[in-house]
């Protein structure tokens, strides 16, 4: 599915202040938060479409590149650059000055006034989802191909077995947050609350955390997988790898991976939907009387076309089923050459003769009319 223009999916104009493009993302981040949709897919991809649009048009350079060249000027600097990232943003600065609590805690089951709800040390929590950019050819990309992708994430810790203490360890309330989870600051007329950060919300630490992990439970480690890459991928096409991501703590299910598929662009081909286009030239006789010549495939494939008597300038010959594949079936689009005539600089004197009397039984015009562009384009 096409990619919609990062200014329409926060609502806001092109020429939109900082401020009204975070008070924009501010809105759908509280909408369709993942915290507030359990399960809905389609919230989540909203939430994630809104992250990545703010991402882009918070950043003064980043901005700028898409203002100027939209997309495609973006490839490359996705959140991995060719790696992998956390799928959804810290909100410690785009709330900042809001009383978090009474924003989020409502909305995600908090206790009102007592600043959100704290989070059990024992309960279930699923780990984060990472990205990773990968780029393939275009050739690839077309007939599909098989990758292995190498990446970090974290796994319960080894040495105590992802519960974070060393053996004896117990529990005891954070001296930081005074066991509420959070910590409030005033900002002028207005205050806010964060995630401790010494307990991360939950209230208590572990009064002698594991040597290996520091108490988080989680360790880092390195992982190769292989990635099937179906045929007839486009660019910006997101697959995800389900429980490949960062594991989750206390049984928590892991997060996934996902991988976003850079597309490069190709010597000769080029692509609109699942049909390929390709410029082929042929001489000024080949195209007059007609020929027959061989073309090449982008799988390589020796192909024969004829090029009917008369064939004009820019024509668009068409090599049914050689396009991309259709998802999921044996269907292929379509591949269309675009004929280039080319006329010759140099002529021998033979040639040249032969071309004069040809001229005397054309009997060309020495005063064309006119012609719109529009007429040659069709």
């Amino acid at each position: 599915m096409a990619k919609r223009d990062y200014y329409e999916v926060l609502g806001v104009q092109k020429n939109a202040t900082k401020d009204e493009i975070k008070k924009g993302y501010r809105k759908l981040a509280v909408q369709y938060h993942p915290d507030k949709n359990p399960g809905d897919k389609e919230a989540e991809e909203k939430f994630k479409e809104a992250t990545e649009a703010y991402e882009i048009l918070s950043d003064e350079q980043k901005r700028q590149i898409y203002d100027q060249y939209g997309f495609a000027g973006l490839e490359g600097m996705g959140g991995g650059g060719g790696g992998y990232s956390h799928a959804y943003a810290d909100f410690s600065d785009l709330f900042e000055g809001f009383d978090l609590g009474g924003i989020f805690g409502n909305i995600f089951g908090g206790g009102g006034g007592s600043g959100g709800r704290r989070r059990s040390p024992d309960a279930p929590n699923q780990g984060a989802s990472l990205r990773y950019d990968m780029e393939i050819s275009f050739k690839e990309a077309v007939y599909g191909t098989e990758k292995q992708v190498q990446f970090q994430h974290t796994e319960a810790c080894e040495a105590c077995k992802g519960s974070g203490g060393a053996a004896g360890a117990k529990r005891k309330t954070c001296g930081t947050c005074g066991g509420s989870g959070q910590v409030r600051k005033n900002t002028g007329f207005f205050a806010f609350a964060q995630t401790c950060p010494t307990c991360g919300g939950e209230g208590s630490v572990i009064d002698n955390p594991c040597k290996v992990c520091g108490g988080s439970g989680l360790q880092p480690k390195r992982k190769k997988i292989n990635i099937q890459i179906p045929a007839g991928v486009d660019n910006g096409k997101r697959i995800t790898i389900p429980r490949q991501g960062d594991a989750g703590r206390n049984g928590g299910p892991a997060g996934d991976l996902i991988i976003v598929v850079h597309v490069a662009r190709h010597q000769y081909f080029e692509r609109s939907g699942n049909d390929l286009y390709c410029a082929v030239p042929i001489s000024a006789t080949q195209a007059i009387l007609g020929a027959e010549i061989q073309v090449t495939s982008l799988d390589d494939k020796k192909i024969k076309l004829k090029i009917p008597a008369g064939t004009p300038h820019g024509k668009l010959l068409r090599l049914k089923n050689e396009g991309v594949p259709f998802s999921g079936t044996s269907r292929k689009g379509d591949l269309y050459i675009k004929v280039l005539v080319e006329v010759p600089t140099k002529l021998s004197s033979k040639q040249r003769e032969l071309l004069e009397e040809f001229m005397k039984l054309e009997k060309p015009s020495d005063s064309p009319l006119p012609r719109a562009l529009s007429e040659l384009e069709r």
